[in-house]
């Protein structure tokens, strides 16, 4: 059986700014799964995040819906795991550096640590390390 895939829909303003955005963040994009209205940026094998325009999110969604203002609601929060403390703060260091913004303090637990970030749009993004003698109970 193949491993299930996520492909995460993401509303935004623009198209370019958001897509340069995950390519600073070392993400590519699928050219076969993108055009001028949608970006396939791939996080890894299993996990990929659709950014489309408003108008083309707005397609896929029930009739009468409005798209989520993120920079003023919070209605998902994005979380991706990191091999290590460094890496979990290489991430977010490169978020800041790339036009995002901060989404909250860091959180160091000693067995986890976490940052956090919002894209251009202000969608939440928290990126984590666990240490995996802690996860082993």
């Amino acid at each position: 059986m193949a491993p299930q895939m996520i492909f995460v829909n993401l509303p935004v303003k623009d198209l370019g700014v958001s897509r340069t955005f995950y390519e600073k963040l070392g993400y590519t994009i699928n050219p076969q799964f993108s055009d001028d209205s949608t970006a396939c940026v791939v996080i890894s094998d299993t996990i990929f995040v659709m950014l489309l325009t408003e108008e083309k999110f707005l397609s896929f969604t029930a009739p009468g819906k409005k798209v989520a203002d993120a920079s003023a609601t919070t209605q998902v929060l994005l979380t991706l795991n990191a091999e290590s403390r460094e890496k979990a703060d290489e991430l977010a260091d490169r978020a800041l550096a790339s036009g995002g913004g901060p989404a909250k303090e860091p959180l160091d637990m000693g067995f986890m640590y976490g940052r956090s970030f919002a894209d251009p749009d202000g969608h939440h993004w928290e990126v984590f390390w666990m240490d995996p003698a802690a996860m082993e109970g």
